[in-house]
């Protein structure tokens, strides 16, 4: 299963498990390109830390009139992508951990991670989130001299500033064309994993190669590449 072949769902979060997500940014690539994205605020259901706020520009007030993220609505939306094509984020722990604040599972949904063709991998599936594809782990296992995998960093070091903020200027609304806003992040998550494709030697991944190179985990590793061979 070729990494053009399905969607994959580009998703970032802003808050926190305490404060709940605040805002999402989810952007849908398919054949090499971005063909949508989604946002909007969420309001809090706890308390939003000052040095939060700080960092994403997000208070309780600025939220207050929002629907908040945990809904049937949401839950919807979010279980389709998953039905639809792996999810993908920078560092995913952060993105999954706060997804399962919300919902602990989704619908019953593809097994991505199976390289298997045919009606055997039609009929795989799985109830769980994951597992992601993480730009963040790849990065960090196919460059390893990189001195940080850091989000901003990983964007300006290999080029992708200029076309992140040109993208941002038609996708974002206007006051969350920074980074630590979540479709800005998105974005610049979703541009890292297209750079990674238009590189000749990367131009034909699958999805199960993506999702075993996303985690750091010699062992799970080692079970994603064996539920290829059978």
């Amino acid at each position: 299963m070729r990494w053009k072949d399905i969607p994959i769902h580009i998703i970032d979060f802003e808050g926190s498990i305490a404060s709940g997500i605040l805002e999402y940014g989810i952007v849908t690539l398919r054949g090499g390109a971005i063909v949508t994205t989604q946002t909007r605020l969420c309001r809090a259901v706890g308390r939003v830390r000052d040095e939060d706020a700080a960092l994403h520009g997000l208070t309780a007030g600025l939220v207050a009139r929002c629907e908040p993220f945990a809904s049937a609505e949401e839950f919807a939306r979010f279980a389709r992508l998953r039905e639809t094509g792996p999810l993908g984020a920078h560092f995913a722990h952060a993105e999954n951990s706060l997804l399962k604040s919300a919902w602990p599972y989704p619908r019953q949904s593809p097994d991505f991670a199976r390289g298997a063709s045919g009606a055997r991998a039609a009929a795989a599936t799985i109830v769980d989130w994951g597992p992601w594809i993480d730009t963040g782990r790849l990065y960090a296992e196919i460059f390893p001299r990189l001195e940080t995998c850091q989000l901003e960093s990983l964007v300006r070091a290999f080029g992708l500033q200029a076309e992140l903020d040109s993208l941002a200027a038609t996708q974002c609304p206007e006051a969350r064309r920074r980074y630590h806003a979540a479709l800005y992040d998105a974005l610049a998550s979703a541009l890292l994993l297209l750079s990674l494709g238009r590189r000749a030697e990367f131009s034909d991944m699958t999805v199960p190669w993506l999702l075993q190179m996303s985690t750091g985990n010699a062992q799970k590793r080692d079970a994603l590449r064996q539920e290829e061979m059978f």
